[in-house]
């Protein structure tokens, strides 16, 4: 059982990245997904998250008209388009599986089962 995040790096200030988490081992379809990051010094942080049955999606405040979590259970994967990426942005991303999910833990990280490796997102000019 494994996700594997991806598609970080080094972008400018305004500009975007989209992550990519890959399950094996496992499917995602029944699983709600979660993305989280941890900044150097900082709390690990709930960022977005997306139901398995109806596809339901929740963002922090933060991020909020600039990023897009999406899934295509067909490839097993799920994204995380973030546009308009700011210097704050930064941190490294980490995806995660949620057998359970609902009203008020969509990024309570203590449900979600499965965790990738993270990936590094950098924003600076």
């Amino acid at each position: 059982v494994q996700l594997q995040a991806s598609g970080g790096g080094l972008v400018q200030p305004g500009g975007s990245l989209r992550l990519s988490c890959a399950a094996s081992g496992f499917t995602l379809d029944s699983y709600a997904i979660g993305w989280f990051r941890q900044a150097p010094g900082k709390e690990r942080e709930g960022v977005s998250s997306i139901s398995c049955r109806d596809g339901s999606t929740y963002y922090t405040d933060s991020v909020k008209g600039r990023f897009t979590i999406s899934r295509d259970n067909a490839k097993n994967t799920a994204y995380l388009q973030m546009n308009s990426l700011k210097p704050e942005d930064t941190a490294t991303y980490y995806c995660a599986a949620a057998r359970f999910y609902g009203l008020g833990i969509e990024l309570d990280p203590r449900w979600y089962d499965y965790w990738g490796q993270g990936t590094l997102v950098t924003v600076s000019s």
